[in-house]
């Protein structure tokens, strides 16, 4: 996740963040990652919502044919991938770090029932310490 979440860095994870409303996109969120069995869970950016079509080419991400304005990264993804429907109750993630993460890229997304909550506080290191940055879109 950087540049934005570094490794080793803690965060507070507001668990009912869902309880009343449903993810969106730009959120962070820590869910487990059923491809992945020790148990350690994953922290990454929603980008796909249920039943959206997801296409990467060009180093820009597109969301039903439109690209994705996304301030928060340092640099492009520099791979491509085929137009993707996001299955209901599922969501497409990609880490900020798109040419170095193991995220939907890679052919898996996040069913809702694995989302642990939404990434609220970095409290360590103490330099990091502050609101963790989520980022809301005009249009979710």
């Amino acid at each position: 996740m950087t540049p934005n979440i570094s490794e080793g860095q803690r965060v507070f994870v507001n668990k009912t963040a869902y309880v009343f409303s449903n993810p969106a996109r730009g959120d962070i969120i820590v869910f487990h990652n059923p491809q992945i069995n020790n148990g350690q869970p994953l922290i990454k950016r929603i980008i796909g919502l249920p039943g959206e079509t997801v296409t990467i080419k060009a180093g820009s991400v597109y969301i039903d044919g439109s690209p994705l304005k996304e301030p928060y990264l340092n640099e492009p993804p520099n791979y491509i991938l085929a137009e993707y429907t996001v299955p209901e109750n599922h969501y497409f993630v990609l880490g900020d770090n798109r040419n170095g993460s193991y995220d939907s890229h890679h052919g898996w997304t996040v069913d809702r029932e694995v989302i642990i909550g939404k990434a609220w506080l970095s409290v360590w290191p103490l330099d990091s310490l502050g609101l963790v940055p989520n980022y809301a879109f005009a249009n979710n």
